[in-house]
């Protein structure tokens, strides 16, 4: 248990220096759209970007708690820690797909009250702003984790 929370606080701190540049980059590319694609991309831009950083955040949350307890099954029997592993990635898919579905359609029905297109192949194009959001931001979560993960195998190797 002391083992576990020391990992969760380790991610969860890395997680908050990560999302730190995170809001820069998200700040400043915002202003960049906002003027060569409008308002309604970077609206997009940015609440994909938060549900990214969302998602991510939960995911942390997610695999922390269930590799704590996988790990724990796994001295019963592999088979015992394998449903646990299975398990916590069936939780941890199916809210994350989710919640992005679900950002994405209040997304969608806000431009649709709020917002006056000329057409809806307009609209979504404005919309893929959204897409552009969370690919960028799970680039750097992916590239981030990666330095995290090398720095803590090198940590472990010395």
């Amino acid at each position: 248990i002391k083992i576990s929370k020391t990992i969760q606080e380790g991610a969860m701190s890395f997680l908050m220096a990560e999302y730190t540049y995170m809001a820069v980059y998200i700040v400043l590319f915002s202003i960049f759209l906002v003027f060569f694609t409008g308002v309604p991309t970077t609206i997009a831009f940015v609440v994909g970007s938060v549900t990214s950083i969302l998602c991510g955040w939960i995911g942390m949350k997610i695999a922390v708690f269930t590799n704590v307890r996988t790990t724990h099954q796994c001295w019963k029997n592999l088979s015992a820690g394998f449903d646990v592993a299975i398990q916590g990635g069936c939780v941890m898919g199916l809210s994350l797909v989710s919640l992005g579905l679900l950002a994405l359609f209040a997304l969608v029905e806000i431009f649709k009250a709020y917002f006056d297109f000329s057409s809806s192949q307009v609209m979504y194009e404005a919309i893929a702003g959204y897409g552009l959001g969370g690919s960028s931001i799970a680039l750097f979560g992916r590239v981030g984790g990666g330095i995290y993960t090398k720095a803590a195998d090198v940590g472990a190797d010395l």
